[in-house]
């Protein structure tokens, strides 16, 4: 809610600008702020609809543990008949994994204390997946849950700061969303694994950034996010670092100065 509070308060800021510009003949400077204004405020509306999505989606997950966790027991139960190609040794320490891990979801869920509905979701379904995952229904809608979750939230991040997150996540991420679309659970797995490890290169990307441009808000307050989240790109020039503004599919980006 912060991030969304200070891109909201940076297009308030660029708004003025605006009209500032328009008012002194300046239409150019005001396109500009403008265009900055509308990346700032699309940025806020990805935050503040990522709260609502992961609210929903958790509500989602929590309604259908209980059946993906009975889902995946009967799995289980069968699952010996199930794996004929499979040498003894790898079938029973597969056994062995879905039972402590099913053991251990099912204890969280029984125990009467908070619990993360997707993680046990998606515990539930990569325990189930190597006994032959997808004969019940209910496995299949976790295993989208999850890996729609997941892309989701990558997505937003990545959209959200894309000043600093570099091809190897975006890369990821383009590959989650294509498995995403896919039928297959097992293509929904994978896009799971893939949109998570996507996030966490992004986030890794942001870290490894910093914020060189942190003083920029004792100007122009909210301006080192805009920097962060690619509204605004810094254009190193010997004289100084302006900036280029542009709403949030913009690829032609106007040069002006900060204040």
């Amino acid at each position: 809610m912060e991030q969304a509070k200070d891109r909201l308060v940076f297009a308030t800021a660029r708004l003025n600008q605006a009209r500032q510009a328009i008012d002194s003949g300046g239409a150019p400077a005001a396109v500009a702020h403008l265009r900055a204004a509308e990346g700032a405020v699309a940025q806020a509306a990805v935050f503040l609809d990522g709260v609502d999505r992961l609210a929903a989606e958790l509500d989602e997950a929590a309604a259908l543990v209980p059946a993906a966790l009975t889902g995946a027991e009967a799995e289980r139960a069968g699952a010996a008949d199930r794996l004929p190609d499979v040498p003894a040794g790898e079938a029973h320490s597969r056994l062995l994994h879905a039972d402590a891990v099913l053991a251990s979801v099912r204890g969280e869920l029984t125990a009467g204390r908070p619990y993360d509905p997707l993680d046990l979701l998606r515990r539930v379904v990569r325990a189930a997946a190597p006994l032959a995952m997808g004969r019940t229904g209910v496995l299949s809608a976790a295993a989208l849950l999850t890996a729609r979750s997941a892309t989701a939230a990558a997505a937003g991040y990545v959209t959200t700061h894309r000043g600093a997150v570099g091809a190897a996540a975006r890369t990821l991420l383009a590959e989650a969303e294509r498995l995403l679309a896919a039928p297959a659970p097992a293509d929904h797995l994978h896009a799971d694994a893939l949109a998570r490890e996507a996030r966490e290169l992004a986030e890794h990307d942001v870290r490894a950034r910093g914020n060189p441009y942190a003083d920029l808000d004792a100007r122009a307050s909210g301006t080192a996010g805009a920097v962060l989240g690619g509204i605004l790109l810094p254009v190193a020039l010997p004289t100084g670092v302006p900036l280029a503004f542009g709403g949030p599919a913009t690829r032609e980006r106007r040069a002006v100065p900060t204040a």
